[in-house]
């Protein structure tokens, strides 16, 4: 095949890869019964004036399945954490013994479960509009491209495959988050 039309599908799977990335770090924010460090990635402390990541400020650790515990490296961090996480509206009632900042992962709710499916499939619907988006641009620039006609169609097809390809793996991937929220 033409150099410039294999470069044209090899970006197009490039940038389905990082739809998948994206979508698998966004599903791990959700949570699915079982504590994990993972669910307060997305918390900043205000650490002396700056915003920044909770893990920069503290070690994060689950002592088992239900429980995370939050160790600063500084114990006058202790409040801002507190605070921090309750601003974050996770749904977590932090506590602290005065060494670190614990918090209990209240098991989740029927109606709860069923919200972070819809969730899951929100980011998964995210993920297959930036496949068939890397799709249409694909097409696109393999139409400008001065190619023969079946080279050109060829490439549409190879670039169709790798489209329903994505979007099988991310329909896998939602449905084993899917069951791994729904398991009580």
């Amino acid at each position: 095949m033409n150099e410039e039309v294999d470069f044209v599908i090899d970006s197009a799977k490039e940038n389905m890869e990082n739809a998948i990335h994206h979508l698998e770090k966004e599903l791990v924010k959700i949570r699915a019964g079982k504590a994990s460090p993972s669910m307060l990635s997305s918390v900043m402390v205000d650490y002396y004036g700056s915003q920044t990541p909770l893990s920069q400020v503290s070690n994060i650790n689950t002592p088992d399945g239900r429980t995370i515990s939050v160790q600063p490296w500084e114990k006058s961090m202790i409040p801002e954490i507190e605070s921090a996480i309750m601003n974050a509206n996770l749904g977590f009632n932090p506590m602290n013994n005065g060494e670190m900042v614990i918090i209990n992962v209240p098991p989740l709710t029927e109606e709860r479960r069923i919200q972070l499916v819809k969730q899951a499939k929100a980011e998964a619907e995210h993920a297959k509009v930036s496949v068939r988006s890397a799709r249409q641009e694909a097409n696109k620039e393999v139409k400008n491209l001065e190619v023969s006609e079946d080279l050109e169609k060829n490439a549409e097809i190879d670039i169709q495959e790798l489209t329903n390809t994505y979007t099988e793996r991310i329909d896998k991937i939602l449905q084993t988050k899917e069951a791994e929220i729904m398991k009580v």
